[in-house]
């Protein structure tokens, strides 16, 4: 005796229409499994009609729904078939959150370390621009403020009219050097021997005191000067004697030597003496 509600015996089980389908889709169950996240096992118990890994009728119906859609057939008639199969009804509960506890579940995410440390340098970098730039402009606003017509710049000093007039005045640097005689003279210590060198062109001296140690040696360009002090003597030798003049003891010496002459003089302390 059959029951009224049995499907007829040519059609094909719901594990059975699931397999069919999916091997006419051309789907491996690996690739039912990515796509549902429905664990392979339980597919494989499913197209052989074993619902006993699917954990209750619930679960089971709630997979045949899903592995229905990625096949491509209606899940409606596998669902309604199912129940004649095993002969109850639906129960009517949300299944989608029941079943969906028996799909793979993925890994949960690590945290994104290296997208953090990124942001946070963009944000110190951001940070440290905007307190240089904002730096600059308060200095270049300082600026203009002292480059305006600010109160210094109204009581800048008009022309020194000593300038003006050629007169020379208190200022130091205005004032004109003295002649190379004054100088000279000015200051020469009386118990020592005092030789000023200056140059009028290029000329290499040697310099040495009485006891031979060396005071100077090298090369004088125009406009060069150098005095040199000793306590009995100064030995004097020039390269080139019409490039210098000297003031020994104060008083200059006259017709030291001509260009590119070299003269060996020696001068002690009182009046000078070429040696």
């Amino acid at each position: 005796m059959s029951h009224g509600n049995s499907p007829p015996s040519d059609r094909p089980s719901v594990g059975r229409t699931l397999q069919q389908a999916r091997v006419a889709a051309k789907l491996t169950v690996e690739e039912v499994s990515a796509t549902t996240r429905v664990r392979v096992p339980i597919i494989q118990s499913i197209e052989q009609d074993d619902f006993s890994r699917c954990g209750g009728d619930v679960y089971a119906r709630g997979h045949i729904r899903t592995l229905a859609r990625a096949v491509g057939i209606d899940p409606a008639e596998l669902i309604e078939q199912f129940n004649a199969e095993r002969g109850t009804a639906p129960v009517t509960v949300p299944t989608a959150p029941v079943f969906e506890a028996e799909r793979i579940r993925p890994e949960p995410r690590r945290p994104n370390w290296t997208a953090a440390m990124m942001a946070a340098i963009v944000a110190v970098v951001g940070f440290v621009a905007f307190t240089v730039f904002s730096g600059d402009d308060k200095d270049t606003g300082t600026v203009a403020e002292d480059a305006g017509g600010g109160p210094q710049a109204e009581e800048s000093p008009g022309p020194d009219p000593d300038k003006q007039s050629g007169n020379p005045g208190s200022d130091p640097k205005q004032d004109p050097e003295p002649t190379p005689t004054d100088s000279a003279v000015a200051g020469v210590p009386a118990d020592k021997v005092t030789v000023k060198v200056q140059a009028s062109g290029r000329s290499w001296i040697s310099v040495k005191d009485q006891n031979g140690q060396q005071l100077f040696e090298g090369e004088l360009n125009d406009g060069d000067s150098e005095t040199f002090t000793a306590d009995e003597q100064i030995d004097l030798v020039t390269g080139n004697a019409g490039a210098i003049e000297l003031y020994v003891n104060g008083k200059h010496i006259k017709d030291v030597g001509g260009p590119g002459e070299v003269q060996r003089l020696s001068f002690t302390k009182g009046d000078p003496e070429e040696g």
